[in-house]
């Protein structure tokens, strides 16, 4: 029998497979050796005091960004597949008949994975009024969307461990059901500008066939490739910050800025983190250095949840599609939202 050469095509796909199964174990090597190659650096190659402060932050900076860069590229490549199942039409149709509560907790929960930042936020939001989906569990989509992404939860994992990762993925899940549920309650759709409910989006072709998993797998690198190299900058800069805050700040000051004691500091924080902008790639890495000088979890949560969750850019995209009462009251929901978080992480740890 003639043997039949195999299409160049499958043999590049069969190669990048055989490429990314011989990656993991190679990953996780490295992954579990990062400290100590952070202390060969810093000690042996350097041969830097332990006592020394530099010496301290520059092995923070050293261990901390390609542990977070590793788990961050593992992530995104595996939400990237699992976003492909997930497309804004499909989000749209599952959503589409689901009221009140049970709503609420679908759109949370499809907002985890569902692609959405601030560029989409106005045909996401368009598609789901023209779809007659209600507006209290729109907002709860958007508003899990940007607050429980991969970047958070993976740099949330890498720096504090997945017990606070957990935390935060379930507080930021009762927020957005919460103020979803509460926004609904409220019957707002008269503070939505009039030209929204007026359009007719086209009806979306029907997706056709099954996508090939190879087809998935080059979706997660693209993935990888888009998201990272959006963030990397952002992720260094953070560590950078944060490792200078672990080196060379006072705990004592810190504490008295950030602590329990200071009843004050959490409804200050999320005042502070409303307008700042910034993402869980700049922010979370500073978060942590806080908290090791003496910030309190539940303040620290709040600030970060108010600089991820109500980021002034998206605010201002929805703008164009919101009349400011509706604005104010998603802000001023969500704010006490988070301040409730921060209060009672405060009172239990």
């Amino acid at each position: 029998m003639e043997n039949r050469p195999i299409p160049a095509k499958k043999r590049g796909s069969w190669g990048k497979n055989w490429l990314l199964l011989f990656s993991v174990p190679v990953w996780l090597a490295l992954y579990l050796h990062l400290s100590k190659i952070a202390d060969l650096v810093v000690f042996d190659l350097l041969r830097m005091p332990s006592a020394s402060q530099l010496a301290g932050t520059l092995r923070f900076f050293l261990f901390e960004v390609p542990k977070v860069l590793m788990l961050l590229v593992l992530i995104v490549f595996a939400v990237g597949i699992i976003r492909t199942y997930f497309s804004p039409e499909r989000t749209r149709r599952i959503l589409e008949g689901k009221s009140h509560f049970v709503g609420n907790i679908m759109a949370a929960s499809l907002g985890i994975v569902t692609p959405f930042c601030s560029c989409s936020a106005i045909p996401l939001f368009l598609g789901f009024i023209e779809a007659g989906i209600p507006l209290g569990v729109t907002f709860s989509f958007l508003i899990a969307a940007p607050m429980i992404n991969e970047v958070a939860v993976v740099l949330l994992f890498g720096l504090f461990g997945w017990k606070t990762a957990l935390l935060y993925v379930t507080t930021g899940l009762v927020i957005a059901i919460t103020a979803g549920w509460i926004i609904g309650r409220l019957k707002l759709e008269r503070f939505v500008e009039p030209w929204v409910y007026e359009i007719k989006a086209g009806t979306a072709a029907a997706e056709g066939g099954r996508t090939p998993f190879r087809e998935r797998i080059a979706a997660g690198l693209a993935a990888v490739k888009d998201i990272v190299g959006r963030v990397w900058p952002f992720i260094v800069g953070g560590i950078a910050v944060g490792a200078a805050v672990h080196g060379y700040v006072p705990e004592n000051f810190m504490a008295s800025i950030m602590g329990k004691s200071a009843w004050w500091s959490v409804p200050l924080s999320v005042l502070i983190g409303i307008p700042l902008y910034s993402n869980a790639a700049g922010i979370i890495p500073i978060v942590q250095a806080l908290l090791e000088k003496g910030a309190s979890l539940g303040t620290a949560l709040a600030f970060m949840m108010s600089v991820i969750g109500l980021s002034l850019p998206e605010t201002i995209i929805l703008k164009k599609v919101l009349k400011l009462p509706l604005i104010l009251i998603f802000v001023g929901v969500v704010g006490t939202g988070i301040m409730i978080v921060g209060f009672l992480f405060n009172f239990v740890f």
